[in-house]
């Protein structure tokens, strides 16, 4: 298949376009800056904030994948909303047959923090203009340069004695870059896998804290966790911004989400994409040494 990649140099996207490649598919990596691209696959110019763009990028494709987000912006929801949007009608313009999205987990009877709530509107935004879209929702991801993984190790790397909030008492279900690729490959093509939205989780369902404990673990540190139940999110993105290079709006906006539980409530995705996914010591191994490789790299 001729294929879309929207947020080809991103944390998943870059790992997505060459196993697509591998798969055997042609794919066409979109950004806003085709001279700078060097991964896999050709470079094409498409900015989610311009229609016009999105048409031209999209010419004889067959599929798109989205991976895009504005979770850095002040007003995130708006731009997610009008990005996807705009994607939605672009594809069905172009007379795409389908379109991959990853999103969040998260139930959708809970309170969803604005993060996850976004998460969903995006889902529903991408379908609006016709296409049938495939989800996959996922929790962590756990590899090398992902948002979320980062905050938790550099907490483990920074401080050896850690005052937590409530939140890292919430149960989540991480889960491997790999294996998110494996699934977003794997979901491409079967037809039962299209307009459905699919749970995606590792071997394990953890609690924040337990995540914490098990990378100092593997890493040979000692970790002491004091909990401190009147920590506010606003106070923990303070905390964060200053004991890790997240930005204090991207950790409020993560931490706001760690109050909701995140675990795989249908695992309908494993008779569409069957494979065992990591437990979460392997996938936390694998991030540790793609960070060392990249390192040593440099």
């Amino acid at each position: 298949m001729r294929v879309l990649v929207a947020g080809s140099s991103g944390f998943v996207g870059g790992r997505l376009c060459p196993a697509l490649a591998e798969a055997g598919h042609e794919v066409l990596a979109m950004t806003r800056r085709p001279e700078r691209y060097g991964g896999a696959g050709t470079a094409v110019r498409g900015d989610v904030h311009d229609e016009q763009s999105l048409l031209d990028a999209m010419r004889d494709a067959d599929a798109a994948y989205y991976l895009v987000h504005s979770l850095g912006s002040g007003d995130f929801e708006r731009q997610d909303a009008d990005a996807a949007r705009a994607f939605g009608r672009a594809a069905a313009a172009a007379g795409l047959r389908r379109i991959v999205y990853l999103g969040g987990l998260g139930d959708d009877a809970d309170d969803l923090s604005p993060h996850l709530r976004s998460r969903r509107e995006v889902e529903r935004l991408l379908a609006s203009g016709g296409v049938p879209v495939t989800v996959l929702r996922a929790g962590i991801v756990v590899g090398d340069g992902g948002i979320s993984w980062e905050l938790t190790r550099q907490l483990v790397e920074h401080l050896p004695v850690m005052v937590t909030p409530t939140w890292v008492r919430t149960r989540t279900q991480p889960i491997a870059l790999a294996d998110v690729v494996r699934y977003l490959v794997g979901v491409l093509e079967p037809p039962e896998a299209e307009g459905r939205a699919f749970d995606i989780g590792g071997a394990e369902v953890l609690a924040y804290v337990d995540m914490l404990r098990r990378v100092a673990a593997l890493q040979g540190r000692c970790l002491v966790i004091v909990p401190v139940p009147l920590l506010s999110p606003r106070l923990s993105s303070y905390w964060l911004s200053l004991v890790t290079t997240v930005d204090t709006r991207t950790g409020r906006t993560l931490i706001d989400s760690m109050t909701n539980e995140v675990v795989v409530r249908d695992d309908a995705i494993r008779t569409v994409v069957p494979f065992e996914p990591m437990d979460y010591d392997d996938a936390v191994l694998q991030a540790l040494g793609e960070r060392a490789k990249r390192k040593r790299a440099r």
